[in-house]
């Protein structure tokens, strides 16, 4: 069992959240433990700055890669095992095995690139999340991550120090 504790801080604007993950993020916490949550389509980095890199591109790359992989050896294999000798023609031809080698490949790409976005998205969540019905009402939440008494204290004073509406304090063993 996990000693984390989730503390989450509702604000009633953009600005007063903001200012309270700065001043989270100078209180001595990592970027990594804050997260916002809010019901308005705000871009990444605009409430918690994140510099997380993503790898989207490199799944969508190798699924693409393994597509080819497996259509060459699917339409090549298959002509292999199968050969169907017609005059002094190869029996593994470039242009049938091109479409088929390409069309695996654009869908293991596709596929890989769907199956990046839900990794990259964090879907399906595995771990509890701490949320109030007040998000959804228009309120701005962020949401920090502790270990210890003493961080969750430091957390706290720094989350109503900021102006936080209400505090939630959920995970506690």
């Amino acid at each position: 069992m996990s000693n984390r504790v989730e503390i989450l801080g509702l604000y009633k604007d953009l600005e007063t959240a903001a200012a309270a993950a700065e001043a989270l993020v100078q209180g001595g916490f990592s970027e990594k433990e804050i997260t916002s949550i809010s019901s308005g389509p705000y871009p990444d980095g605009v409430i918690v700055k994140d510099e997380g890199r993503s790898f989207l591109r490199w799944i969508s790359l190798a699924g693409g890669m393994m597509g080819a992989g497996f259509g060459f050896l699917l339409a090549a294999g298959t002509a292999w095992l199968y050969p169907l000798h017609t005059g002094d023609k190869p029996i593994i031809s470039l242009f049938p095995v091109g479409i088929i080698t390409f069309e695996f490949m654009m869908l293991f790409a596709i596929l890989g690139t769907i199956g990046g976005m839900f990794l990259e998205m964090g879907l399906p969540g595995f771990k509890n999340k701490v949320y109030d019905p007040g998000i959804s009402q228009g309120l701005i939440g962020i949401s920090v991550s502790c270990q210890d008494g003493a961080q969750q204290n430091k957390a706290v004073e720094i989350l109503q120090g900021a102006g936080a509406v209400k505090i939630r304090n959920e995970g506690q063993p």
